[in-house]
């Protein structure tokens, strides 16, 4: 049996090609004389620059910027397509993992450094630039890394505003007269790992500021801070970016980068897979697994392991979907694309040593998937002689 293995990253456990070769090590102590591929994912989330630059064998680069508080740090993307494209990740410039949790502040946290890449990659004549969204400090609308691209924000005196969302609320004009213009000639892709609009009690600032650290008065700070850079970015070029599909990704970074860079906003995942050639891996295996910290009704929504099961359901693939946390009675839509959803505990465990153990249980459900697999062949094989 040839078994595709392409899962996502757990989230604050293992990243995708730790859970792939987990994964793998739980099929190969099994019984289950199989073949394995890890393929493993990402749908625009952390480390999803990496993994397309690991597919396509990019080169690396390294660069100094500085992180959401303004220090600087060492950061890199890569150049794939003999350096005609740049993959960069916010995460490196601008994430959250660049923090202590006391210093998590949205209303200070600022994108610029993540801007500071794209200049660099500028600097190395890319002509498409592949930005993954996933894991950002931010919630800044995208004016950091617009402002480190020429783009000046202006309060009603005519002065430059800092790059902190705090700000935004003095927001009066966009000048665009500054911008790096190599950007403009430059396509913008943007790989969205969630579809939540920019505003509101779905948007940005209400569903994510809280992980960033924003209080409750923080959130409804920034939301009117976001609000009030819609209403300007409206002004200024006409679009209207406060109910766009994708929109909220990123802080409103997604939706800063459309308004103000024309940047298409795309699913990650199914950037990802095209990109990479995914299918052309579909067509060698009988079995696909994939899997995440959580499988429900959020995951239909375009979050990767759907990606993976729609296309393996194109090819009319079995798939077994594994999580930390499943829904006790899966619905209808998941059932039509995973054929089996496997929760990975092993015990009621408090969250922190559940992620310790994340390894741990992969491994462990792997191996009986792999033993259950050969028990559902012998029993095939009993009813085929009687």
């Amino acid at each position: 049996m040839n078994i595709l293995i392409s899962p996502n990253a757990f989230k604050h456990s293992l990243n995708a090609s730790e859970a792939a070769r987990a994964i793998k090590e739980g099929l190969v102590q099994s019984k289950l004389d199989c073949t394995c591929e890890c393929f493993p994912i990402g749908d625009g989330g952390d480390g999803t620059g990496f993994l397309i630059m690991e597919k396509c064998k990019g080169i690396p680069v390294n660069a100094v910027v500085h992180d959401p508080l303004g220090r600087k740090i060492h950061a890199s993307f890569g150049l794939i397509e003999a350096g005609k494209t740049a993959v960069i990740e916010m995460a490196t410039a601008s994430g959250l993992r660049l923090l202590q949790p006391d210093e998590l502040n949205p209303l200070e946290a600022t994108s610029f450094g993540t801007g500071e890449l794209i200049k660099n990659a500028l600097d190395k004549g890319v002509k498409k630039i592949i930005v993954g969204m996933g894991g950002s400090a931010t919630v800044d609308g995208g004016i950091g890394i617009l402002k480190a691209l020429g783009v000046r924000f202006l309060n009603a005196d005519g002065r430059d505003l800092p790059s902190s969302p705090g700000y935004l609320s003095k927001l009066a004009a966009i000048d665009l007269s500054e911008i790096d213009k190599r950007v403009e000639e430059c396509e913008v892709i943007v790989l969205c790992d969630v579809d939540n609009h920019l505003l509101g009690k779905h948007g940005s600032a209400s569903v994510f500021g809280p992980q960033k650290g924003a209080s409750y008065s923080s959130v409804q700070e920034l939301d009117a801070a976001l609000s009030r850079l819609s209403e300007v970015v409206l002004q200024n070029t006409g679009k209207d970016i406060s109910e766009l599909k994708y929109g909220g990704t990123a802080g409103g970074a997604a939706a800063g980068l459309y308004g103000l860079l024309n940047a298409k906003m795309v699913n990650g995942i199914d950037y990802f897979l095209q990109l990479t050639d995914f299918d052309l891996a579909l067509e060698k295996c009988d079995l696909v697994i994939t899997g995440e910290g959580s499988i429900d009704d959020q995951t239909m929504k375009g979050k990767g392991p759907f990606g993976v099961a729609s296309r393996a359901k194109l090819k009319r693939l079995p798939v077994i979907g594994m999580a930390g946390k499943v829904p006790l009675i899966p619905d209808t839509n998941l059932r039509k694309y995973f054929d089996v959803l496997i929760p990975i505990g092993h015990q009621p465990l408090k969250m922190p040593t559940a992620l310790a153990f994340t390894e741990n249980n992969l491994i462990r459900t792997s191996r009986e998937i792999g033993n259950l697999l050969v028990l559902g062949g012998l029993i095939g094989k009993r009813e085929k002689k009687t």
